[in-house]
């Protein structure tokens, strides 16, 4: 009976585009799943604004962020008058200097809302960035979503790729289908030798180390922070549709895994 069940369970993964891990090979270490009354200030600080793109709108204002049905609550909203310099404000989170994540796998599961100008996104920076700044240290980036695509970018970035060019040798991203306006569970694995992508389980990408290769092209083997922001505007997302504004990012967990030794 037991092993029918087995089936049956990966039966249904298999349909829904997952495959059951082995139960051994995962060990998780860190989660958090927003259940509490408020975030937990020992893993996570508010993203402040800084100068690139993505990160002009970012703001601390509380109506960007909220705890609401076990879910972190990230807005981009329309600034209210007086409060702000820039039109739109946005919320995100990192755990830049307090939580670090070295090898492993990372999973969020998270809800998107579409929006033209809506650009949500989770992805890594080198957990010292003083010391390798950008693009020496490498950007992973989990999950980038535009507009109201029904599909999610999952790119890794480096001096290699950005400086040199070399964005397909070997390829540097790839695109996967979602759920959209649904929840999806997206994932990377970090190994000495390769970077791993998932969404809901299934295998979408991986970037290889390059055997015998120059340094800089792999310099995904070492610590990196998470961030988990709603983003809104730019070049790449394009214009924003005030029509659409407010927009919310749901974020029901974050999980971290090591491999059991």
């Amino acid at each position: 009976m037991l092993k029918q069940l087995f089936l049956a369970a990966a039966a249904a993964l298999s349909l829904a585009g997952c495959t059951p891990e082995p139960a051994s090979k995962w060990q998780l270490v860190w989660e958090d799943d927003f259940d509490g009354a408020a975030v937990d200030t020992a893993s996570w600080s508010k993203i402040p604004r800084k100068h690139p793109e993505w990160a002009r709108k970012m703001s601390d204002n509380p109506l960007c962020y909220d705890l609401r049905d076990g879910n972190l609550i990230l807005r981009a909203i329309e600034t209210p008058e007086g409060t702000d310099t820039v039109e739109y404000i946005t919320g995100g989170l990192y755990t830049k200097g307090k939580r670090a994540f070295h090898g492993g796998r990372i999973e969020v599961r998270a809800r998107l809302h579409g929006a033209k100008g809506a650009w949500p996104a989770i992805w890594l920076l080198p957990f010292e960035e003083e010391k390798y700044p950008w693009p020496t240290g490498g950007e992973i980036d989990i999950m980038e979503h535009l507009n109201y695509d029904t599909i999610a970018y999952q790119t890794v970035h480096s001096y290699y790729t950005n400086n040199l060019g070399r964005k397909q040798d070997p390829p540097q991203g790839s695109t996967a289908p979602i759920l959209p306006e649904d929840y999806n569970v997206y994932g990377v694995e970090m190994y000495p030798d390769s970077v791993v992508f998932f969404i809901n389980g299934r295998r979408t990408f991986m970037y290889p180390r390059i055997a015998d290769g120059p340094e800089e092209q792999f310099p995904f083997d070492r610590p990196y922070y998470l961030l988990v922001d709603m983003q809104l505007g730019g070049r790449w997302v394009g214009a924003i549709d005030p029509q659409d504004v407010p927009v919310e990012m749901e974020v029901d967990w974050v999980r971290y895994y090591r491999e059991r030794e």
